[in-house]
């Protein structure tokens, strides 16, 4: 059982490490070597924001979200007492 226990480990351990240099190994293939090439483009456009792009209603939302949470926990409380 222990020898079972043990192999698991070390196969766990090993997948980690390959799992780890895998990452890794594709992170840096998408470095380019040759340097950095720049295209420019002069031409103009009208851009637009959509309302849920903004943080402010990002951040609204989330406060809104987390006083629904606790309202939620909070109520089920109460039958309790």
């Amino acid at each position: 059982m222990k020898t079972i226990t043990n192999f698991k480990s070390k196969v766990n351990r090993s997948l980690v490490l390959l799992f780890t240099m895998c990452m890794s190994f594709f992170a840096f293939a998408q470095d380019t070597a040759g340097g950095v090439v720049t295209k420019e483009n002069t031409s103009t456009s009208t851009t637009t924001t959509e309302w849920y792009a903004d943080p402010m209603y990002l951040i609204g939302g989330g406060i809104l979200l987390l006083i629904i949470i606790a309202l939620f926990v909070r109520g089920g409380r109460r039958g309790e007492n």
